[in-house]
C-alpha cells in the first residue's frame, strides 16, 4: 500500500477499467442486498472460508489481538442471518430499514495470479427503526474479493467504524 501522501492514482493497481467496474458493482450490490433485507443472499456472497469483521479498536491489525464488534466466519454469519430472519427477534422488532451510501470504491490491491482483489471505500449507513432513534454509522469498507468459477465471492469484509471504540446500543444489522 502507498503512503499517506500518495494520490488515489498512485494507490490503484494496474487492473482493467472493466474489472474495476465489475468489482465496484459487486460491492454496491452487496450493500443493496443489506438495504433490501436480503440477508440470505448477502451471506451467500461470502466464500466458505470468508469472514465479516468489524474491529472494536482503531488500527486493529488482527481479530485475535483485541475484541471485535463482529468477527464472523461463514457458519457464524449464517447463524446471525437466521437470527435476523426470526420473527421474534426482539432487537429488530420492528425491523430496521437502512440506507448504505458508498463513495470512491477503488481497487486498492490486486493479485491477478490468485484472482484476489482488495477494494476500499468510504461509507455512511443510516439505520431507522420505528420507535427508536435514527442511527448513523460511518467509516471505511475493505473487501477482499476472489474470482472463483467465474463468480466473485467475499473472502473478507472489514468495516472500520469511525467511532469503533464507542459504546453502542445493540448492533444487529450488518454494515
Amino acid at each position: 500500500m502507498a503512503g499517506k501522501n500518495s494520490t488515489a492514482t498512485d494507490r490503484e493497481p494496474s487492473v482493467s477499467p472493466d474489472l474495476c467496474a465489475e468489482l465496484s458493482a459487486f460491492v454496491l450490490r452487496e450493500s443493496r442486498l443489506l438495504d433490501d433485507g436480503e440477508y440470505d443472499e448477502w451471506a451467500s456472497l461470502f466464500a466458505e472460508d470468508g469472514c465479516y469483521w468489524v474491529p472494536a479498536a482503531r488500527g486493529q491489525r488482527s481479530p485475535s489481538d483485541h475484541v471485535s464488534l463482529f468477527y464472523d466466519d461463514k457458519p457464524t454469519l449464517l447463524a446471525r442471518v437466521a437470527r435476523l430472519r426470526h420473527p421474534q427477534i426482539h432487537v429488530q422488532t420492528p425491523p430496521s430499514r437502512t440506507c448504505h451510501v458508498l463513495s470512491a470504491i477503488a481497487v486498492a490491491n490486486a493479485d491477478p495470479a490468485s484472482d484476489l482483489y482488495e477494494t476500499d471505500a468510504s461509507f455512511v449507513v443510516l439505520e431507522f427503526r420505528p420507535g427508536s432513534d435514527q442511527r448513523v454509522y460511518g467509516g471505511r469498507l475493505r473487501h477482499v474479493l476472489r474470482r472463483k468459477s467465474g463468480c466473485i465471492e467475499i473472502v473478507m469484509k472489514r468495516v472500520d467504524l469511525v467511532n469503533c471504540d464507542a459504546a453502542f446500543p445493540a448492533l444487529a444489522v450488518p454494515f
